[in-house]
């Protein structure tokens, strides 16, 4: 079980990332384009962004448990309560077969 300050701090990560994305993906338009004057700008102007509204500080998380290691992106889900799940009968489709 994850802390609950770890939890938190990925809504907030979230939540900043949302707010960003706008602003960044035409940030980076510009930066892929020609004019070198308009370029720097939008350089100087990303890096000024929060670092933690940038996508790649997110972290996939069990949605149930909040584990952040043996995330299955398919279902949501650590493989740990996958497992638990499957051999519960709760995931149609999933027969158990040698684990």
């Amino acid at each position: 079980m994850a802390k609950e300050s770890l939890k938190a701090r990925e809504i907030k990560r979230a939540k900043l990332i949302a707010k960003y994305a706008e602003k960044r993906q035409e940030l980076k338009k510009i930066i892929n384009g020609n004019d070198y004057e308009a370029k720097q700008a939008a350089i100087v102007a990303l890096q000024k962004l929060p670092p933690n509204s940038n996508p790649i500080r997110l972290h996939n998380r069990c949605k149930l448990t909040g584990r952040p290691k043996g995330y299955m992106r398919q279902f949501g889900i650590s493989r740990i309560n996958f497992r638990e799940m499957a051999s519960e009968g709760l995931i149609p489709g999933v027969k158990k077969a040698s684990w």
